[in-house]
């Protein structure tokens, strides 16, 4: 609906910069707000009851424990964007609106897994999930850059379907795909980092000591 949809059908920049804002954006943004717990009370209270014993049963549970752990939810992450960015894939991709939509699907699902494992697990203040959240994150912003730098220096135009309409709005293709690359090299980068030095802060602020002041006994 948004106008940088419109335009990510002729440019891979605007492509690239949509997928950033799915992954970068609207996937933390949902786990820091949680609206399922909101979307819930619109059910009336025999459903919420009955959806809440649903999600705490062992067909549910298992497989979350499962998804929910930082190594598994870190590599879905990566392999969606890796799979999904080879010229073979993301050509289907282009070609096919199903298999666009499911490409997606994939980035947004995959990044509502990784990033619950660094705001939501490590908002329970145990020191692992902490040490977890920041490993994922500095990792991530590593492949990812790899990734973005790929795509910038990459000599030739990596996804040919593109090169048609990028022309037709009077852009160079390679440039497009360079300017793509940097934005998931550079802007998305620093995502991750900002990600990190908050769960860092976070971290240490919890591990100081309260300091001593008024109405506060003084130890010894």
């Amino acid at each position: 609906m948004s106008p940088l949809h419109a335009l990510s059908e002729w440019l891979f920049s605007a492509h690239m910069l949509q997928h950033e804002l799915l992954m970068l954006v609207a996937a933390p943004l949902l786990v820091i707000g949680r609206p399922l717990a909101m979307w819930l009370w619109a059910f009336p209270a025999v459903a919420r009851m009955r959806i809440g014993a649903a999600t705490r049963s062992r067909w549910i549970k298992r497989p979350w424990r499962f998804l929910s752990l930082p190594i598994v939810a870190w590599t879905l992450h990566a392999a969606a964007l890796w799979c999904w960015h080879a010229p073979r894939f993301f050509e289907t991709a282009l070609a096919r609106p199903g298999i666009h939509t499911l490409q997606h699907t994939s980035f947004l699902g995959s990044a509502l897994l990784f990033w619950w494992t660094v705001f939501g697990r490590a908002s329970e203040g145990h020191g692992a999930a902490n040490a977890h959240a920041m490993l994922s994150l500095f990792t991530t912003m590593v492949h990812t850059g790899a990734l973005g730098a790929l795509l910038t220096l990459a000599p030739g135009v990596w996804y040919p379907s593109c090169m048609e309409t990028t022309r037709a709005l009077g852009f160079d293709p390679l440039q497009d795909q360079q300017l793509g690359g940097l934005v998931m090299w550079v802007p998305g980068g620093l995502a991750y980092l900002i990600g990190g030095l908050v769960v860092g802060a976070r971290w240490l602020m919890r591990r100081a000591p309260p300091r001593v002041g008024v109405g506060m006994p003084r130890e010894g």
